[in-house]
């Protein structure tokens, strides 16, 4: 019986990871879902669903010569697939504001008490190290509306940032 895991993978980002790791997968004989991969500071991590006939020790053991070679820490969870089971996002906030501690904790504490759905968030920090700037983008699914969110975005008082939110219209096939 096929099983659907969770594989997280992260290590030092260079050329050949994703190909190395897809390609044992595909060696044996297990299929990818959904799959989210990104480079952070000199860092490269994915989350992958993979489906297949394997326990989780014997994917583990499938990607070890991978994992080894390339310095990879694997985590593997059992979960249940459900491919397709999309939340559509209708709301987009962005942060802009001088870097220090608590932003993030701050705006997405306001937006879940507001009834916020996370689907994708990434932050930055840019400017310079003298006066770095700290951008947080979110797009989510706003379950009380969006007037909800701006009301809690504003009790909140967030100082020192720059808060946008604004309402977008996602087209899904």
């Amino acid at each position: 019986m096929s099983q659907w895991y969770m594989l997280t993978l992260v290590g030092k980002d260079r050329p050949g990871i994703v190909a190395a790791v897809t390609g044992a997968l595909y060696q044996g004989q297990c299929n990818l879902g959904e799959a989210s991969m990104i480079r952070l500071g000199d860092s490269f991590t994915m989350m992958m669903m993979v489906k297949g006939q394997h326990s989780a020790q014997a994917l583990s053991e499938l990607l070890q010569p991978v994992t080894s070679n390339l310095d990879l820490h694997l985590h593997i969870d059992s979960i249940d697939g459900r491919l397709h089971n999309h939340l559509k996002p209708d709301v987009s906030v962005t942060v802009y504001g001088a870097d220090r501690a608590g932003i993030v904790a701050q705006v997405t504490g306001a937006l879940a008490e507001a009834g916020l759905h996370i689907l994708d968030l990434e932050t930055d920090v840019a400017g310079t190290e003298d006066k770095p700037i700290y951008i947080l983008q979110i797009v989510g699914a706003a379950e009380k509306g969006i007037e909800a969110l701006e009301k809690a975005l504003a009790a909140a008082n967030i100082r020192e940032v720059q808060v946008n939110l604004q309402a977008i219209d996602t087209v899904i096939g």
